[in-house]
């Protein structure tokens, strides 16, 4: 069921050791890193460990990093030309003509709009932007801006428009297409359908939640708290460097920041559903993509045409529940690399996989007692190390990165541990960030839970999952810190998702899926009314689009043609 986000089941909130990943929507979590989303969600590790541009959106979403968030990434390359439809105006621009849509006075004007599309990205790709309401509670409040961008159908029997979301939250689906457009969707889709990307509300191009400037930023994301981690000591610096990031925003964001969530976004999704003349969505969403696309179905059921939710996110669970799973995801993961690595000659770890468990938590111990410079001055401990090891498990095809990462930090080094920890953040070369992941991940994520900082309910939350997860655990824990200290405490209960009324909705399920465990798919599916379940067994985040032809077959036809499967044909 998985793509790769972020990003991204993605939750976590700030905290004051915002290095380590903490679970987020695509999980929440403990520290400021993110959750998958990816993911963002996702790029993959190798991106960032070859120099290319670090650019977080996709299908991921797991670890926090700071002190209790975090975000996913996914590496993205490659565009395709466009075929024009007979409305290209030429020029370089062309319009959507909206579907008539039975809507209040007061959102008239908004689903009346015509788009206006002009060539961007090279001239391959279409770009426009569009007004949503700030608050769809209060349209006439006021508004804020959607970016989206779109490659049109190269075949001539056009279904609609696909939109997709690339997890996060906050993951940017204009990168994701612009940037990645084969990775998002294989050519089948790219000839049956305009692949739509958009940034949700709050997120890069669109209206953006605004918080540190990047030498905060830094600070936030990689100082290494004065106070053990646990400590009554350690909890206050986190509330307070989780006040002042929440106070940053605030400031910076004004009161949009309050309605940056999953329930307004959806509304938005609708909006531009209407706007490029569809009647019915056609979504592809990965890791907390999922969890947008069944909010969109459990609001608009008579509005669905075919959902995909890839590495599904279980709405009904708790911030703690996810917390506890995606530690015991990414903890197996690090034994399946490690079974992995030590079957090579190159290891750096000897003996068993529970022995080389052990010597990286004394790894990650060594680091705290005594951190490792960089050549930047910035020092690694082990809220920073532990995002430079989750990044890597996100896809198999990422864990030599990790046998180098683990060999550089033993010899002393921090290079290689920044290298990938920045990948995960968003961070240039340049101490410039990206793009606003991190934040938007922690504004999503603080109105899409509901979180309790009471000392004695997270002590006993932490026990539990660092029993359940002993090496990755402890880092993702007491992330109730962060959003309890946001500047908005109004979050939303989890419940499951029904969608009553709406039209098959397939989820897909990756069996070894780190950041979105396959339990989640399950649920998620049987949830939805509607919902059927493909399965991919195999390794990583998310399972479209990877390899898997059993996968792609049945989501391509599907998604367009219609063909829901009579039972799920668990692909390998």
């Amino acid at each position: 069921m998985n793509n790769d986000d972020m990003g991204n089941a993605d939750q976590n909130a700030p905290g004051a050791d915002h290095n380590a990943p903490g679970a987020g929507n695509d999980a929440p979590g403990a520290r400021h890193t993110s959750h998958g989303s990816t993911p963002w969600e996702l790029r993959s590790a190798d991106t960032a460990i070859e120099g290319r541009r670090p650019r977080r959106s996709l299908r991921r979403r797991a670890a926090s990093v700071v002190a209790t968030v975090t975000v996913a990434a996914l590496a993205l390359s490659g565009c395709v030309t466009a075929f024009l439809p007979s409305d290209h105006n030429g020029g370089g621009s062309s319009t959507s003509t909206p579907v008539a849509e039975d809507v209040a006075a007061d959102l008239t004007p908004f689903y009346s709009q015509t788009l206006t599309w002009k060539s961007c990205e090279g001239g391959d790709l279409e770009c426009t932007t569009f007004d949503t309401p700030e608050n769809w509670d209060d349209p006439s409040a006021g508004s804020v801006e959607i970016a989206a961008v779109r490659s049109r159908a190269t075949g001539s029997d056009r279904v609609g428009s696909l939109l997709v979301n690339p997890g996060g939250p906050g993951g940017s689906g204009y990168d994701f297409v612009a940037d990645s457009l084969d990775f998002a969707t294989d050519q089948k889709l790219q000839a049956s359908f305009d692949i739509v990307g958009f940034d949700p509300r709050g997120v890069g191009r669109s209206t953006p939640v605004t918080c540190f400037d990047p030498k905060a930023l830094d600070a936030y994301l990689y100082d290494i708290p004065a106070n053990a981690r646990g400590t009554e000591a350690w909890q206050q610096e986190s509330a307070q460097s989780a006040t002042d990031f929440g106070q940053a925003c605030a400031d910076n964001t004004g009161e949009f920041l309050h309605y940056v969530n999953t329930v307004q976004s959806a509304h938005d999704m609708d909006l531009l559903r209407a706007l490029v003349g569809d009647s019915k969505l056609y979504y592809l969403g990965y890791s907390y993509g999922t969890f947008l696309g069944a909010t969109y179905a459990e609001l608009f059921p008579d509005k669905v045409g075919r959902l995909v939710l890839d590495g599904a996110i279980d709405p009904s669970v708790s911030n703690f529940e996810v917390t506890k799973t995606q530690s015991i995801g990414f903890e197996n993961a690090l034994k399946a690399y490690l079974e992995s690595c030590l079957a090579g000659s190159d290891c750096p770890f000897t003996g068993s996989v529970d022995q080389a468990m052990t010597q990286i938590r004394a790894l990650l111990e060594s680091v705290d007692k005594t951190p490792i410079r960089n050549s930047d001055g910035r020092m690694l401990g082990s809220g920073t190390l532990v995002t430079a090891i989750i990044y890597p498990l996100y896809s198999q095809s990422s864990w030599s990165y990790l046998t180098q990462m683990f060999d550089d930090v033993m010899k002393g080094s921090a290079s290689v541990a920044f290298t990938l920890a920045d990948g995960y953040n968003g961070r240039n070369p340049d101490g410039t960030y990206a793009d606003n992941s991190t934040e938007s991940f922690t504004a999503y994520n603080c109105l899409d839970y509901t979180y309790d900082a009471d000392p004695a309910v997270m002590a006993e939350q932490a026990a539990e999952i660092e029993k359940a997860a002993p090496v990755i655990g402890s880092y993702m824990t007491y992330g109730d810190i962060g959003c309890a200290n946001w500047p908005y405490t109004d979050g939303a209960e989890r419940v499951a998702i029904n969608a009553p009324g709406a039209p098959p909705i397939m989820v897909v399920g990756t069996t070894n899926d780190p950041a979105t465990p396959y339990e989640w798919a399950v649920s998620l599916a049987d949830q939805l009314e509607s919902g059927f379940l493909l399965t991919y067994q195999g390794e990583g985040h998310t399972g479209y689009n990877k390899g898997s032809d059993c996968v792609d077959k049945a989501v391509d036809d599907y998604l367009v043609n219609g063909t829901a499967l009579s039972s799920d044909p668990k692909c390998t």
